[in-house]
């Protein structure tokens, strides 16, 4: 009784009290040995408080990102073909975080690596099923391919999440010179679906959980093989990534 007693009494102390001052020498008919069992206890004690506590003040780190090699010929691309590093996103037309992306960080992208030689970027498809026009608004940059509009009814479609209704993409497909007929028929006949389907589960396998998801890296024969990255980040972080595969 003696023994569980000494052990409850010092839980509260055991940090604090030297532990040379933790052992009772006059508690009647206490023995040696009591004496030294009470302080190894308390020597255990104190260190699984003290790891405890380190665990505690320690996060832990981070895991890794992840990282993705993608296969992109035939794909849409802008810059020069033979630029050193490559993104390539994964988009929504109707998702907003896109539209932020689209409007606040791509224009520096574009002028600082894109049109400097130094990126090729390459967009590809992830409607999600949220979002009513996104499918459609997916295949309407397809279908604007044959006409040689696919980057300019991006911009357009991109800072224009609440206008992707047939109408308005027919109405952006006139503003662009396009033919409105054929364009329509185009949209309408699901005829690139199996293909915006293959990005979708392209994005899945690389572990895209939301959009804009992107891949960033250097580019390879094939593609490109580098980081994914989720989020409508600033262009000073886009900047630092590139920065640093560029060392």
């Amino acid at each position: 009784m003696k023994t569980a007693y000494w052990k409850l009494a010092a839980l509260p102390l055991a940090l604090c009290i030297p532990l040379a001052a933790q052992v009772p020498t006059n508690i009647e008919g206490m023995t040696r040995k009591q004496g030294d069992d009470i302080l190894n206890e308390l020597r255990q004690i104190k260190q699984l408080l003290m790891q405890q506590l380190t665990a505690k003040a320690t996060p832990p780190e981070p895991p890794p990102p992840a990282r993705a090699k993608i296969n992109l010929d035939g794909f849409q691309m802008l810059g020069a073909k033979n630029a050193p590093l490559t993104m390539v996103e994964f988009t929504d037309y109707q998702c907003p975080f896109c539209q932020r992306f689209h409007v606040a960080s791509f224009p520096e992208l574009k002028k600082q690596y894109i049109d400097t030689g130094k990126l090729r970027f390459y967009s590809r498809d992830l409607p999600l099923d949220i979002h009513s026009n996104a499918m459609r608004a997916a295949e309407g940059a397809r279908c604007a391919i044959a006409e040689g509009k696919y980057w300019q009814i991006r911009d357009v479609m991109g800072a224009n999440p609440d206008k992707l209704d047939l109408e308005h993409l027919v109405g952006f497909a006139t503003e662009l010179k396009m033919d409105p007929a054929a364009f329509r028929a185009c949209v309408t006949s699901d005829k690139f679906k199996t293909q915006i389907q293959a990005d979708m589960m392209e994005a899945m396998k690389i572990g895209a959980s939301g959009t804009p998801t992107f891949v960033i890296g250097k580019s390879t024969p094939e593609g490109v093989e580098g980081e994914v990255t989720m989020g409508a980040l600033p262009f000073p972080a886009f900047e630092e990534k590139l920065k640093a595969l560029e060392k």
